[in-house]
């Protein structure tokens, strides 16, 4: 049933074409969308090339309750965004929302602005001339030129193929002297509230370790702060729902319930959470997340992604999709899950009204993390702790420091998740300096999703309304680079941050606002 269900597929050279425009966007991410908004709003012709078959990114694709932080800190095109939905659904406020409903407002947004959209756009050439982006090739044989080029992907196919420095896992904190960067054990949060055996013939160690297990005491397990190569944990937003007419869990291809035996184990322990966190969306339906120790989260499956070929990110996109689906599938039909736990599950269903193109699943892999930028500035966790301050501010995150756990493995004889972290913060300016590259790697691009970040800042700062902000003024930033025949680099700041507050932007945090970090992260703890 799902086996037309893809991320990629090759496209075959077919009527080569050339597209040319004062700016191109790639991703139709929101910060893709709300970029090629700005840029036409001041005149230009802009288009977006997007790697799969849908706009929206993740937030039109499961993710409908909103990681917002403070609602304060959100202007803009992502302010106007929330207004919507509240007006789709006939209330004041509303920051959840269906998938449906998110994918029909970022259409309408791209329709009324004629913007056009070209999907299935597989990169596969960037041509540069010294350090500027001239044009870039997609394997289709569509050829796109331009001025000016943001990056919008999740994850900076474009600013790594035109030779812009980045960075992949994790930095240890010595690297920027953080606190909460690198391995991190002893995690309060999402572990093992039971001692549970890590093999697959409990107390044998040579009969090897569970599905899902990584690495055991035979191997470095590192310390408290070291950096590696390891990134947090990939999953799908389900939108789920428990109305009568839904679509039962199917049975996923390549299914294999040994892959829960971990899972298992923990129910039997007594332990039973890894569906606790069900977001309500209005009629009826949920967005469902990881939460706790063994969940909808692939742990430790996900590290060749940023810098994998577009085939081995298939081969991930497969992986992720039936292990999420395989669990739903498990815990409504293996017989020796408690039948409590399969009737409490089997109340829920896809729904029919979402996601019909690709069988009522969400088109898009949850990529909580992929290439981070190196440039003059980088995001370290001294901003959200409010140790550094930016100068150049082009929009404010304000969700706590979340990273999820990064890989599974044996300690002492049980099994133990690493790599969880949840610090509250204050919002915080995010620096101009930031999405652009040095000047002396590229001075005609942008990139405001993969932008200059360490590990634990950008857990922060990778929140879906964020990057609606920083696409926006990325926009603005390009619109300015085009006013003047400018590099990015050499864009005003000055004018930028006066264009950008009178679109009504939030640059500055209103430090009179009675706004508690700590009650922010618990009231939304576990969301993302």
């Amino acid at each position: 049933m799902f086996e037309s269900l893809y991320y990629y597929k090759k496209s075959k050279a077919v009527n080569p074409r050339t597209v040319q425009a004062d700016a191109v966007v790639y991703g139709a991410t929101p910060a893709g969308i709300t970029a090629a908004l700005q840029l036409k709003s001041r005149g230009y012709a802009v288009i977006i090339a997007e790697f799969s078959r849908h706009i929206g990114g993740i937030s039109a694709s499961g993710l409908g309750a909103t990681d917002l932080g403070a609602e304060p800190a959100v202007g803009g095109y992502a302010r106007q965004f929330y207004k919507e939905v509240a007006g789709h659904y006939g209330v004041e406020k509303q920051f959840t929302f269906e998938p449906h409903v998110a994918q029909r407002i970022f259409t309408k947004w791209l329709t009324e602005a004629d913007i056009p959209v070209y999907t299935e756009q597989h990169l596969q050439q960037v041509y540069t001339n010294s350090g500027v982006i001239t044009a870039i090739s997609m394997e289709d044989g569509t050829r796109f030129e331009a001025k000016v080029w943001l990056d919008c992907s999740y994850e900076g196919d474009l600013m790594a193929m035109a030779g812009v420095s980045y960075k992949v896992g994790r930095e240890a904190n010595s690297t920027y002297k953080e606190i909460y960067n690198g391995i991190q054990f002893g995690a309060p949060h999402h572990k093992f509230e039971k001692w549970i055996d890590p093999y697959v013939i409990e107390g044998d160690t040579s009969s090897g370790l569970l599905h899902g297990i990584t690495e055991d005491s035979s191997q470095q397990l590192g310390f408290q702060g070291q950096g590696d190569h390891r990134i947090q944990a990939y999953n799908f937003r389900i939108c789920l729902t428990t109305v009568p007419n839904k679509l039962a869990f199917p049975k996923p291809p390549n299914y294999d319930a040994t892959k829960y035996e971990l899972l298992l184990r923990y129910i039997q322990s007594g332990v039973w959470d890894a569906l606790k966190l069900h977001t309500p969306l209005p009629n009826d339906k949920t967005d469902l997340n990881n939460y706790g120790a063994f969940s909808t989260d692939y742990i430790g499956m996900n590290y060749d992604w940023p810098d994998g070929s577009y085939r081995r990110r298939e081969e991930i996109f497969q992986a992720h999709l039936s292990y999420v689906m395989g669990l739903l599938y498990f815990l409504t039909n293996d017989n020796r899950v408690p039948l409590f736990i399969r009737q409490q599950v089997s109340k829920y269903g896809l729904p029919l009204d979402e996601f019909k193109d690709t069988h009522h699943w969400p088109h898009q892999l949850y990529i909580r993390e992929a290439r981070r930028m190196i440039s003059d500035v980088i995001m370290t966790d001294h901003y959200p702790l409010q140790q550094k301050f930016v100068h150049d501010s082009i929009g404010l995150a304000s969700f706590h420091m979340d990273s999820h756990n990064c890989r599974r493995m044996v300690v002492d004889g049980r099994v133990v998740n690493e790599g969880d972290v949840q610090v509250a913060v204050s919002p915080f300016a995010i620096s101009y300096q930031a999405i652009r590259p040095k000047r002396e790697e590229c001075e005609n691009l942008l990139v405001p999703v993969c932008l200059s970040a360490s590990h634990i800042a950008y857990g922060s700062i990778r929140m879906e309304p964020v990057f609606m902000i920083i696409g926006q003024s990325a926009g603005m930033a390009a619109a300015l680079a085009l006013d003047n025949n400018c590099a990015v680099q050499q864009v005003s700041y000055a004018r930028l941050r006066a264009l950008l507050e009178q679109a009504g932007q939030v640059l500055d945090w209103d430090t009179s606002i009675q706004d508690d970090p700590l009650a922010r992260m618990k009231e939304t703890f576990g969301k993302v």
